[in-house]
């Protein structure tokens, strides 16, 4: 028999959700989501007005986030299979704060940042 809980567990793409982020967020309680792309800017005002978090995994990397999956138990939507509201007991889950509670996106934040610092590398012309 397997060790895992779940299974493999491959983060969804998680934009194609951003039009049902706000309703979720407000009608559930959920505190958290997890996904492998950048989420829009709607979802990221719910995400803040709600004070919760959108967690990144790395797209091929279900074995490892499945490790980290303790106990699973579906709350909500359980008709929908693998689309279904899904609550886990983690330990050491191989994810990023992509979206934190005050809004702050990594995809926002990291390019700024590459592009100070990659400004400061100097280019050999010759």
């Amino acid at each position: 028999m397997r060790d895992e809980v779940v299974g493999p567990a491959g983060p969804t793409t998680a934009t194609r959700m951003d039009k049902f982020t706000r309703q979720m967020l407000e009608e559930t309680g959920l505190l958290g989501m997890i996904g492998k792309a950048e989420r829009g800017p709607a979802a990221i005002e719910a995400i803040k007005d709600n004070k919760a978090v959108y967690l990144m995994a790395v797209g091929g990397s279900a074995y490892l986030v499945s490790k980290a999956i303790k106990a699973s138990k579906v709350v909500g939507f359980a008709d929908l299979g693998m689309e279904a509201i899904y609550e886990f007991e983690v330990k050491d889950m191989p994810v990023t704060v992509a979206v934190d509670s005050c809004g702050t996106s990594v995809h926002n934040t990291g390019p700024a940042e590459w592009r100070v610092r990659i400004g400061k590398i100097p280019v050999n012309a010759g």
